[in-house]
């Protein structure tokens, strides 16, 4: 059976820490790198709900996008979310593993794929950060073309595609031709995505002020929500580990959401 190492491994051989942003935290949170696995959990986020969900179903392991932990901990204790996630995972012999940036980053990752829900063709990487031990270019936001077409039209596809309960967007009277995609939290990318000549930008957590200057400035805007842009990426993490360790049942969260509600 296989140990969290040999798990670890396999996945920051496809998204490799080194591509992290500098504030990120990446890696394993919680466990023993020689503990053996046979049931793994892959969910976005790591919340109290994946965690009880992998321990009704007996997964040693939870891997998610998203970290438990982004500044350093002093104290863990009940008093504190995280600090009663850490207490909930350690009383159930649950570890918890994350790759955050560094699978936006990654070639394949969380934008590639995003890129590929929504259709885009000759897809480029804006402002590539370096290359992979391929000689692949990495780095955040996505950029490619679609089919022309009227922003209301490429919204509800973009609805329909990501399973969004709704989106926001604002129109900067272009028809939708060149396209830029950030999974998350991409809305600092704007100057970079005008500049690269997009017309269209898919991200999620935009401000009130994105929205009036995207559309005096010439760019469609879309926020399709953080959930909806970076969740398709689970099935890419647990294809990869069925695939490279098949002696591992690996399951997807089936009760996790994002907990947004729209009337």
């Amino acid at each position: 059976m296989a140990t969290i190492r040999e798990i670890y491994n396999v996945l920051f051989d496809f998204a490799p820490a080194d591509m992290k942003l500098d504030w990120d935290n990446v890696g394993l949170a919680c466990g023993h790198f020689d503990a053996e696995v046979h049931k793994i959990l892959v969910a976005l986020d790591p919340m109290p709900d994946v965690f009880e969900e992998a321990k009704a179903r007996s997964c040693e392991l939870v891997v998610t996008h998203h970290p438990l932990l982004f500044q350093g901990v002093k104290q863990v204790n009940s008093d504190t979310y995280a600090g009663n996630c850490l207490l909930y995972l350690i009383e159930n012999s649950i570890a918890a593993m994350n790759l955050h940036t560094n699978l936006d980053c990654c070639p394949g990752g969380v934008n590639d794929v995003l890129a590929a829900k929504l259709g885009l063709e000759h897809v480029e990487i804006l402002h590539p950060m370096g290359t992979d031990r391929q000689g692949r270019p990495y780095g955040l936001v996505r950029m490619g073309t679609v089919p022309e077409q009227s922003l209301a039209g490429f919204a509800s596809f973009v609805k329909q595609a990501l399973s969004c309960p709704g989106v926001r967007f604002a129109d900067a009277g272009k028809s939708v031709r060149k396209v830029a995609v950030g999974g998350g939290s991409c809305g600092g990318a704007i100057d970079e995505v005008l500049a690269a000549g997009c017309d269209t930008l898919v991200t999620a957590d935009l401000k009130y002020n994105h929205f009036e200057e995207a559309k005096y400035r010439g760019l469609n805007l879309l926020d399709a929500g953080h959930f909806e842009t970076e969740n398709p990426v689970c099935a890419v993490l647990a294809r990869i580990l069925r695939e490279a360790l098949p002696e591992l049942t690996v399951l997807r969260a089936q009760d996790h959401k994002d907990e947004t509600q729209f009337l």
